[in-house]
């Protein structure tokens, strides 16, 4: 049974009770990767970040917080900025485990971050940087709109279609993928909506939430990361 390898968020700003910093995690992704035949395993913000890739078989990036963007933004924009450490953690993990060719797949905050570890640029506010685009943070359960998926693809090899819908609760984007990486979907006002490596066979990274979606855009994505990762 393969291992993938989910860093936990962490809140340090003692949001739930006072003088305490938890380590949190939805619990749709560890269950979604038991679905997929695969054991979740679970990594502390802390340690040391090459150990944990020495480990694990694969490497899922969850949603989290925001990524601050390098320039001041209007008073009106606000964020929940990722907690530093989590931040050097994540960076530190990530580059490990693709520098053990490990499969990697990135979820709306893993995918940004995906981009950024290339060199890439994101979007930090959707309707700052790009005001024709659609609302991005639909209703979490019902919220859906259509993707366009390349057709010379990784996701299409997986999705097995060039269409499908999926959810959307970002305010953040990827602007370039950065290098070595190439767009893989993007929704129909040319918003970016997945990436992927170019030269290796599976370091994905999606806007939406597989864990919440049915289907092969959903827990089929998950099952591909498993079945990638079982074949080393």
């Amino acid at each position: 049974m393969p291992l993938i390898g989910i860093p936990l968020s962490l809140d340090d700003r003692e949001r739930w009770r006072p003088g305490r910093r938890y380590l949190y995690l939805d619990e749709l992704y560890p269950r979604a990767v038991e679905k997929a035949g695969g054991l979740p395993v679970l990594l502390p913000a802390h340690g040391n970040p090459r150990e944990w890739a020495d480990r694990i078989d694969a490497l899922l990036i969850p949603g989290g917080d925001d990524l601050l963007p390098p320039s001041p933004y209007p008073e009106s924009v606000s964020f929940t900025p990722t907690p530093q450490a989590q931040l050097r953690f994540d960076r530190a993990l990530l580059k490990a485990s693709l520098e053990q060719n490990r499969p990697a797949l990135g979820i709306c905050y893993g995918a940004q971050l995906l981009a950024l570890h290339h060199s890439g640029q994101l979007h930090h506010h959707i309707p700052s940087d790009l005001p024709d685009a659609n609302d991005h943070q639909l209703p979490e359960t019902e919220g859906r709109h259509p993707i366009q998926i390349e057709p010379e693809s990784r996701l299409k090899e997986v999705v097995e279609s060039e269409t499908t819908s999926v959810n959307s609760l970002h305010q953040q984007a990827i602007a370039n993928p950065g290098r070595g990486m190439k767009v893989s979907a993007r929704a129909p006002d040319g918003v970016v909506e997945a990436i992927e490596a170019i030269d290796r066979p599976f370091v994905l990274g999606v806007q939406w939430h597989p864990e919440r979606l049915p289907g092969a855009a959903g827990q089929g994505l998950i099952q591909a990361l498993v079945s990638a990762a079982r074949r080393g």
